[in-house]
């Protein structure tokens, strides 16, 4: 009995340890990443916590759209990357009153990409001058270069950040049309 007390009394005291040092703190830390790490959303996760990957965005979107359910999908910066890659940066946020599931088809049909879970793959951009859509990169091991395996569930209020990088079109275009699963086509110019 006397050990059952104690042991107690030191998971709880351990808990109360941990509880102070984890916490929102860590969350700003990771702003500006744009690596193939998982981003999460701003409420909770499925498998844990995972810190939320922020786009280095300016002030104003250089592009919105309101998707389905509430959900709007802005874009920050579509930046062309020395080595002949473009990389989006944004954020699709919950502006219902409601929770929202995002959609298996957020990740792509391809079934090579399926092992990767829930990812931004079935982003796709259209040049139409040059006539060519580009897909989502992917690495060696066939991992989209994009923000993948995060939760499904954004309740109301929260983003998801998201990044996904594409072969760069040529230097003479100068915009393409973004388009997404759930979301209308727009147009975004790149840097």
């Amino acid at each position: 009995m006397r050990r059952a007390g104690v042991a107690a009394v030191l998971s709880s005291a351990l808990v109360l340890t941990l509880s102070a040092c984890g916490g929102d703190g860590d969350e700003g830390n990771a702003k500006g990443s744009s690596s193939s790490a998982p981003a999460g959303t701003k409420g909770s996760d499925e498998a844990g916590s995972v810190p939320e990957s922020t786009p280095s965005a300016p002030a104003d979107p250089i592009a919105t759209v309101k998707g389905d359910k509430g959900v709007e999908m802005s874009v920050y910066s579509a930046r062309r990357d020395e080595g002949g890659f473009l990389t989006l940066e944004g954020e699709v946020k919950n502006t219902g009153s409601e929770g929202f599931t995002a959609p298996v088809q957020w990740s792509g049909q391809e079934q090579s990409v399926a092992a990767t879970g829930r990812s931004f793959a079935g982003m796709t951009l259209v040049d139409s001058q040059g006539k060519k859509r580009y897909y989502v990169l992917r690495d060696t091991d066939n991992r989209p270069l994009t923000t993948y395996a995060y939760s499904s569930f954004i309740q109301p209020g929260d983003s998801l950040t998201f990044f996904a990088q594409f072969p760069a079109p040529p230097a003479t275009t100068t915009q393409v049309a973004l388009q997404f699963p759930g979301f209308p086509s727009t147009t975004i110019e790149l840097s």
